[in-house]
């Protein structure tokens, strides 16, 4: 028997980038626990992790390429398989143009390395401009705010939470996701570490969430009124002369403008819609402004709703005008080792460079709103899409109204799937390539180190060696672009360019490389967040831009929304908002029957007197409906919940029929994206908007 090893790693399964220590003998994993030595999560780890032994041995994983036929799946050759792919798309691209081929990128590419630097070149081989991500079923806002005042949309400010004093955080739950575009692994003790120092931590959610529970303070609040209270926070600072830009006031373009805009928005104007009163609104603004140090952070809830761009441009905007941006203890931006950053300063933006073809909606961060795609797929026309490749993803459930899309998946001329398992959108594709995972594959992580709220560096060896026949994504993805441009390898890889950028990257100079971390198992400390804005910023004019023309014209629809009287609606009473699970970041973590066993955590979330008067009790069957279609599942009466409000976890729904997720299929729960609507988005960005869709609710009939 061989002795036990010791294997130092970055868990790649969500954005805290925890650092593990695996004991394993020959192939069995003996233990999966935190590294104490890892200098950013210093030994923080959370359920998900120990669940990567679980997708290593997984015997629903798919390994070997498969092509749908009258008989079923049967497994065919790689070579086989790209040369009916390459076949086909070039076929259809050939009939139909180069956007005749949609591609799809599920949430797992932003934890793979190999596929963030393959990407480019292979949507240059593809050719095509009809991309589609999770990223607007999520982050979009961000992006699109940070690249009308920043000048580049990876330009992400991120709060510093280990030096503030005062943090307020709007429709997010840090301590179950373990941050969100802030990458921040062991958030409740970083949030305890604020109020030892004397700080203060306030929660606005129309939940109280497992983070609200921990803060000093929480604010229940109305779904989709945050821009609102927002504009009225900014408004005290102004009317009262709390204005601080501090050190960046000579880089500030368009202070006028925003005091324009916000001026129609005074607290008493907006308490009733938000559920808020005024003297709260007011002192949350003041506290902000007195605090030594402070930070507004918005995220999901505030994101995934109709005004998302409107929010996140709000919370910048609150942070400079307290003077707590781009300055210790507020706002501030990494300096990863690997920079997603280019400079583009005198190049024009892609940003709104394309519309859709059917809706007419925005093409953002390279590219358009994944709640068009089914209308892209299923609308007859030129530039109509007949062929997809989704790649470690899973938009049937993920995406807003998913029985709809997964008719357009059906409908497809051919369809191509790079994922491990055949689950709820793969069962659509003409052939599945599976791709290594997990423990097999190199990991840097290259987008949420950009995020974090350190700067440190960390490359991690696979675990376990790939079999002869598997193929990592990138080199799926590299094989697909050779044959569809005919072109010579060259022999690059993805720790070859990596290395290249770590050079080239801002710690350069002082010998960062890739052999660097090779040589540093647990990750290299690059010490605290430091002001860098003025040297990153990429806007044409080198300056910020506080009150930027597509956001200030948004303010219209906000008005004209009928927000601020918040009618009711008879048809569908509640508003329904998602939730994160501890144990779940993805559909395809729920193959792990470490992070399903237990009771059900698929419910709905309910108020006590909201369940009276429909005559509910807890565990009992509910029926949710709204304009698209209904689901139903148990009851879970809640007074954590705001009145008038529902919530249900998203990421599940394993309950379709000829998929292979053997162990999610046994705690299916229901896909909350049957309920939501494809046509509400918030117009600014396109993202879409899943918090806020109205439902109604009664007793489930037997």
């Amino acid at each position: 028997m061989s002795d036990p090893k010791t294997h130092y790693r970055t868990c790649n399964i969500c954005e805290a980038m925890c650092g593990l220590e695996i004991k394993l003998q020959g192939e069995e994993i003996l233990s999966i626990k935190g590294d104490k030595d890892d200098p950013f999560s210093r030994g923080h780890i959370c359920p998900k992790a120990v669940a990567l032994q679980d997708f290593y041995t997984d015997k629903d994983r798919l390994k070997t390429p498969l092509r749908k036929t009258t008989d079923g799946w049967k497994e065919i050759s790689w070579d086989e398989a790209f040369e009916e792919i390459t076949t086909r798309i070039q076929g259809i691209q050939q009939t139909h143009g180069k956007n005749a081929v949609g591609t799809y990128l599920g949430n797992p590419n932003a934890h793979n390395f190999g596929n963030a630097i393959t990407f480019p070149s292979f949507f240059k081989a593809l050719g095509s401009n009809n991309r589609y991500s999770s990223a607007s079923a999520d982050q979009l806002p961000h992006h699109v705010a940070s690249n009308y005042m920043f000048g580049a949309g990876m330009l992400i400010p991120i709060p510093d939470i280990d030096h503030t004093d005062f943090m307020l955080i709007i429709g997010a739950n840090p301590i179950v996701s373990n941050g969100s575009l802030m990458t921040a692994p062991g958030v409740g003790k970083r949030l305890k570490a604020i109020q030892e120092r004397g700080g203060k931590v306030v929660v606005v959610d129309p939940r109280r969430t497992e983070t609200a529970r921990k803060s000093d303070e929480h604010l229940f609040i109305r779904p989709e009124t945050d821009a609102l209270l927002l504009l009225a926070m900014a408004h005290t600072l102004i009317e009262e002369d709390r204005v601080q830009l501090g050190h960046l006031e000579h880089l500030i373009e368009g202070v006028d403008q925003l005091e324009e805009a916000v001026r129609p928005y005074p607290p008493e104007r907006v308490a009733d819609a938000c559920g808020i009163d005024a003297a709260t609104i007011r002192r949350l603004a003041r506290e902000m402004a007195d605090a030594p140090t402070a930070v507004c952070y918005s995220r999901m809830g505030a994101s995934t709703q109709s005004f998302g761009g409107l929010c996140q441009w709000l919370t910048n905007v609150l942070n400079l005008l307290t003077g707590n941006f781009d300055q210790r203890g507020g706002a501030m931006f990494t300096q990863p080792a690997f920079d997603l950053v280019r400079s583009t300063k005198g190049k024009p933006s892609s940003y709104g460079r394309y519309e859709s073809r059917v809706r007419k909606l925005p093409f953002y961060n390279g590219e358009f709103p994944v709640a068009t795609l089914a209308d892209e797929i299923l609308t007859p026309g030129e530039g109509q899409i007949r062929a997809m490749i989704t790649i470690a993803g899973n938009p049937v459930l993920s995406s807003p109204d998913g029985a709809r899309l997964g008719e357009a998946f059906e409908s497809l001329e051919f369809m191509v799937s790079v994922d491990i398992y055949l689950n709820q959108t793969t069962r659509y594709a003409d052939i599945i390539l599976p791709a290594t995972t997990g423990l097999e594959v190199p990991h840097f992580d290259v987008f949420f180190n950009s995020f974090a709220v350190r700067n440190t560096a960390k490359f991690s060896e696979p675990l376990f060696a790939k079999a002869p026949h598997q193929k990592h994504d990138w080199e799926i993805l590299k094989e697909l672009a050779l044959r569809l441009t005919g072109r010579e390898d060259d022999g690059l890889t993805p720790e070859m360019m990596l290395d290249a950028g770590l050079r080239h990257g801002a710690y350069g100079e002082q010998g960062m490389s890739l052999e660097k971390l090779r040589e540093n198992p647990h990750g290299v400390d690059l010490g605290p967040l430091q002001p860098c804005l003025e040297q990153r910023l990429q806007t044409e004019d080198g300056r910020i831009h506080i009150a930027p023309e597509p956001h200030i014209d948004d303010l219209e629809r906000l008005e004209t929304s009928g927000i601020l009287t918040q009618g009711s609606d008879p048809d569908f009473p509640f508003s329904m908002i998602s939730r994160r699970l501890a144990r779940s970041h993805n559909t395809w973590t729920q193959n792990s029957h470490r992070l399903v066993k237990g009771k059900n955590p698929c419910t709905l979330q309910i108020h006590s007197a909201d369940a009276r008067k429909l005559g509910l009790e807890d565990g009992q069957t509910a029926q949710v409906s709204s304009s698209v279609g209904s689901i139903r599942l148990p009851v879970e009466i809640d007074d954590d919940m705001f009145e008038g409000v529902v919530s249900i976890p998203q990421g599940w729904g394993h309950n379709r029929k000829h998929t292979g997720m053997t162990v999610a299929e046994s705690q299916p729960g229901v896909s909350i994206n049957d309920v939501t609507d494809s046509q509400r988005i918030d117009a600014l960005t396109g993202n879409a908007a899943f918090n806020g869709t109205r439902v109604a609710v009664k007793a489930a009939e037997a």
